[in-house]
């Protein structure tokens, strides 16, 4: 019987560097061969003796639950890739912890209660609404669905952000948030670097695009908190700003700004990924399309969509999960172990920086047959019920699950019933390559040409 004190299997890797160019080269390709030759608790190791890493990956649906969930006090966002986004995004709910996450939690939850949320319907039909117009204008009917997927929910969450102040903020976060993301990411991962003071070439430009962010999101925080309780707006923005209890206090200027970020940083980003991969996908099995657009028709019946149709869109809905159990937004996520943890027949250390993978958990066959295959049939009640809780968490989980789940479900099924009812998608790009950033990302395009319905 293997024991606990047995040491954790995983890839050998070069012998002066590990894994370190494996990582580097396709960190998720690297995780899900990692599980299929070693199971689902591996160690991996990379870089230079000296500067040498060690990772544990958690495959499992049932350590992914054990991480996020029945024992997420032990396993902390304290590794050097979330110190990096606080430094760059500033400690919003993405990466604070302990008393100040459980007051901003507090603080921002009444922001997105189910009601609340559901008021922003409007905003996303508006921009889903200019979006498939400018369709009909594209050269040779052709459109890059990453790419305009990605613009209309950064328009979306800007305007639900910032209400009149959207166009002030649209372009200078289109300019400044890759750069400041890319940095970010490039220092998070790596095993040694420069004080963020010193004046290289990529300091200088980061601190240029934070600046200017910075700068903007700071104008019109003023704005707000000079009208006061005259503020009438109905936009995340007056919200925060507004924002107070007895026990908490309210948020200062700068802890504003530190969630307007993190907003933008997950509400645009991630949800523009689970839209556009749900319409590649579309598009690349037209008997799909079909059926979800036949859906969209017979229950919009020519009007635009409102929240209350949500739950009425059953279909859209399970091709937009199975969307995202392939093409997770989020297809790694770390944490830092607190002490020695049991997980499945191993111990992983204290002080160890480990992850739990959607991108590898949602492909494990223990859980899915032919897992690379598109079904949006895989998520009827009866089927979910069956898989264990952990099979499939795009939302991350436990007490840090994504305060946003409804908005980019909502979101996501109403551009989806829009577009599909407008528009016939046939995918030019079969493949589309991707890459783990902040967030899933699309390392090409992923063209598909649109040719309006006859409505």
């Amino acid at each position: 019987m293997t024991t606990s004190g047995t040491r954790i299997p995983g890839p050998a890797g070069l012998p002066l560097l590990g894994s370190m160019f494996d990582l580097k080269r396709d960190s998720l390709g690297t995780f899900l061969n990692a599980q299929r030759e070693h199971g689902d608790v591996v160690r991996i190791t990379a870089g230079p003796p000296g500067l040498r890493a060690e990772l544990y990956a958690v495959f499992s649906a049932e350590g992914a639950q054990q991480i996020l969930a029945t024992e997420a006090a032990n396993f902390r966002k304290d590794n050097a890739f979330y110190e990096e986004v606080r430094e760059s995004f500033g400690n919003g709910l993405l990466s604070s912890q302990d008393e100040d996450y459980l007051r901003q939690r507090r603080l921002v939850q009444p922001l997105f209660t189910r009601r609340r949320v559901d008021g922003y319907a409007e905003a996303i039909t508006s921009e889903t609404a200019t979006t498939t117009a400018a369709w009909r204008r594209a050269p040779d009917s052709t459109v890059d669905v990453v790419s305009e997927m990605t613009g209309l929910t950064l328009r979306a969450v800007a305007r639900i952000l910032f209400g009149t102040d959207v166009e002030s903020a649209v372009d200078v976060v289109e300019r400044c948030f890759p750069v400041i993301g890319e940095y970010a990411l490039q220092r998070g991962y790596s095993p040694a670097n420069l004080p963020r003071s010193w004046p290289t070439p990529a300091n200088r430009k980061a601190a240029a695009a934070t600046e200017e962010l910075y700068a903007v999101c700071d104008d019109i925080i003023a704005k707000r908190r000079a009208a006061g309780d005259s503020a009438t707006g109905e936009d995340l923005l007056t919200l925060l700003a507004q924002a107070g209890s007895e026990q908490d206090g309210s948020f200062e200027a700068s802890e504003i700004r530190e969630q307007v970020l993190i907003f933008l940083l997950a509400g645009h980003e991630t949800t523009a990924t689970s839209l556009a991969f749900a319409l590649h996908l579309l598009a690349r099995h037209p008997e799909h399309q079909q059926q979800a657009r036949a859906e969209a028709v017979r229950v919009l019946a020519g009007r635009t969509p409102e929240a209350a149709d949500l739950d009425a869109l059953p279909y859209l809905t399970k091709v937009l999960k199975e969307s995202m159990r392939l093409y997770p937004a989020g297809p790694v996520i770390g944490r830092r172990a607190v002490a020695d943890t049991e997980i499945g027949e191993f111990t992983v250390p204290a002080g160890a920086d480990v992850i739990v993978a959607p991108w590898v958990t949602h492909r494990h066959p223990r859980y899915w047959d032919d897992p690379e295959r598109f079904d949006p049939e895989r998520f009827t009640p009866e089927r979910e019920k069956a898989r264990p809780r952990y099979a499939w968490f795009p939302f991350g989980g436990g007490p840090r699950a994504c305060i946003g789940q409804h908005f980019s479900m909502l979101e996501s099924v109403l551009a989806l019933a829009m577009i599909l009812r407008e528009y016939e998608l046939s995918a030019v790009d079969e493949q589309v390559p991707v890459g783990a950033g902040i967030t899933l990302r699309a390392e090409g395009p992923a063209r598909c040409v649109v040719r309006p319905h006859d409505l």
